[in-house]
């Protein structure tokens, strides 16, 4: 277990991209790949995927985050950055999993988009079959 004045890192995961997150206590900004937050997710949504383990907690402007994040598109980063700051609050206090973990914010997202196959045009799309 963390103690409440470090820096508490975890990498969060969702599709194929990965999230690096550092959280400390603060004042409950949000830092992305160098940018504030606004600035890197513009859509409302991502923001508020971003926010949702310290709401759930009630733990709301209590923690300031710091993440690097690649890979995917942006509601997928978001739900990286989401995954990654729920590990980290775990590791500060175990007893937040069982809220968590009851919304779903503890599962990783595993899909990932299926690899075209040889031979077909797609996917699943397959050429069209003639008997004749």
């Amino acid at each position: 277990m963390a103690t409440a004045t470090t820096k508490t890192y975890a990498t969060g995961r969702r599709k194929t991209a990965v999230a690096r997150v550092w959280i400390t206590p603060g004042g409950g900004t949000f830092r992305i790949n160098e940018r504030e937050d606004e600035e890197y997710f513009r859509r409302a949504t991502a923001l508020m995927v971003i926010r949702q383990p310290f709401e759930e907690v009630g733990l709301v402007g209590q923690y300031d985050v710091i993440a690097t994040v690649a890979g995917g598109g942006i509601q997928s980063q978001a739900g990286a950055v989401r995954h990654g700051i729920t590990r980290a609050l775990m590791k500060i206090d175990a007893e937040l999993r069982p809220k968590l973990k009851a919304v779903g914010y503890v599962t990783r997202d595993p899909r990932k988009k299926e690899r075209k196959k040889y031979g077909q045009r797609a996917a699943r799309a397959r050429f069209q079959f003639s008997k004749r």
